[in-house]
């Protein structure tokens, strides 16, 4: 379990659902998905709602508003800067092959590429940009943002949903393994403690017997 889901589990049920709808908006707007996905906080949101704390449709409803948004932000800003958007990107990835394999998706599928850029983290923050960039069609893009979202919103906080109850599975499967383990580490200490006793007193009690008598040296035995 990463640290963010386990942040992310510790929040008020309407925080879990604001980080749903905030996470995947910021992932092509402000590129933030190279380095923390959205997806994690939408299958949080499925999670809190198998534990009845949110309702799902709410968790899927709010991912999917949040990722469509966010990549209809990231796709005006490519239309806005072009070419130049490249600059704005990590010095690690300007040139990558990450980016030329999400600019040629996008020549030769167009929409398709943003469908299937939903699916993958790194293209999922830089399709959108880079789609603007190329040209592509608001319209066409717009649609295809708007199946893509609904569609990765509902199926990745489904999948929380479901993996809600393995979870819980899991963590009743460590605590019991910690009961154990404990009992286990009271009773070995407890019986070296005896050893230890018992093999003290033993030495004492050896210590404590009278040994046989010792003669002065040159002197006989009497027979």
């Amino acid at each position: 379990m990463s640290a963010l889901t386990s942040l992310l589990l510790g929040l008020p049920p309407a925080l879990v659902l604001v980080a749903a709808a905030v996470l995947p908006a910021l992932e092509a707007s402000t590129l933030v998905g190279l380095v923390v996905p959205g997806e994690t906080a939408v299958f949080v949101a499925g999670m809190a709602a198998h534990a009845g704390a949110v309702p799902l449709w709410a968790a899927a409803a709010a991912a999917a508003a949040g990722a469509c948004v966010g990549d209809q932000t990231g796709f005006v800003l490519g239309r806005r800067w072009g070419p130049s958007l490249l600059d704005h990107l990590p010095h690690r990835l300007r040139g990558s092959p990450e980016v030329e394999r999400a600019t040629d998706l996008l020549r030769r599928r167009g929409a398709w590429a943003v469908l299937l850029g939903r699916w993958t983290a790194l293209l999922r923050a830089l399709v959108p940009g880079l789609a603007g960039a190329s040209g592509l069609r608001p319209r066409t893009f717009g649609l295809a943002n708007l199946v893509g979202g609904t569609t990765w919103a509902v199926a990745v906080a489904a999948l929380g949903f479901g993996a809600g109850s393995a979870y819980q599975s899991v963590l009743d499967t460590v605590g019991r393994a910690g009961e154990i383990t404990v009992a286990a580490a009271v009773g070995v200490g407890l019986a070296v403690v005896v050893v230890r006793r018992v093999r003290r007193r033993r030495r004492d009690r050896i210590g404590a017997e009278p040994g046989p008598p010792v003669l002065p040296v040159g002197s006989r035995r009497a027979g």
